[in-house]
């Protein structure tokens, strides 16, 4: 099988898009790691970017991509799901502090909801572009199924979750040293209800109870999220 045989195969199946994906993560992490693990420049980040270059590159439209490999985001449930395990082990840590919890995720919740559908409203955007900047704090796949149900655009909403998880997992920990905040259940639950899948990424690199008090706030604000913001997104007009 000659090598223009086995590219022709490739793009007719979702292996392409397959093994662009792959190739796009481990190029980034060697980057990573290389590069001494910064916290602006995560793999997510580089490794989209490498991605768009081999989408532009390559003979292979977004579309065309978007479709061959949409499956991969059906990991993210079973991932997201993962992060019970060390939520478990730090159960005790977290039922002394029910109340307070309770309080800073609705608080910070409705807040960051109610921010961003203020400001956009506020600056004319469009209905559609507003239910795409909405879910910017809540993990992946339930921003995704929450943009599509408020008429927003899914593409959008994955780049601007990314942008907002990689501006909290950089800045909320140095903030945290600035501020002498050095308790981690305070910087897992900034993290986590700010940079959702990164921010808890991020937090499990500092120590298992900041990572499992991110995984706390980022699930319990993608479950709040999902009840408040076709309400509030009602009320401003959407």
């Amino acid at each position: 099988m000659t090598l223009q045989t086995l590219a022709r195969e490739m793009m007719a199946t979702p292996a392409l898009a397959i093994v662009m994906t792959l190739a796009a993560y481990m190029l980034a992490l060697s980057l990573y790691r290389l590069m001494r693990y910064p916290s602006w420049a995560p793999p997510m980040l580089t490794g989209s970017l490498l991605l768009a270059l081999f989408i532009a590159v390559l003979p292979v439209d977004y579309d065309t991509y978007y479709l061959d490999a949409h499956w991969l985001t059906l990991l993210l449930g079973p991932a997201t799901v993962g992060l019970a395990v060390p939520l478990y082990e730090q159960f005790q840590h977290i039922k002394r502090l029910l109340i307070p919890l309770t309080v800073s995720l609705l608080v910070g919740s409705i807040t960051a909801c109610a921010a961003t559908l203020a400001i956009a409203w506020a600056l004319g955007l469009s209905p559609d572009i507003l239910a795409s900047l909405a879910p910017k704090s809540i993990t992946t796949p339930i921003a995704i199924g929450v943009s599509e149900g408020l008429g927003g655009y899914p593409g959008l909403t994955a780049g601007i979750v990314t942008v907002t998880g990689i501006l909290a997992a950089s800045t909320i920990p140095p903030l945290a040293l600035m501020l002498r905040c050095h308790d981690p259940r305070v910087v897992g639950l900034a993290l986590g209800l700010n940079g959702h899948g990164l921010g808890t990424a991020r937090g499990f690199g500092i120590d298992a109870q900041t990572g499992a008090f991110a995984s706390l706030a980022m699930g319990l604000n993608g479950a709040l999220s999902a009840i408040v913001l076709p309400w509030l997104a009602g009320w401003l007009g959407q």
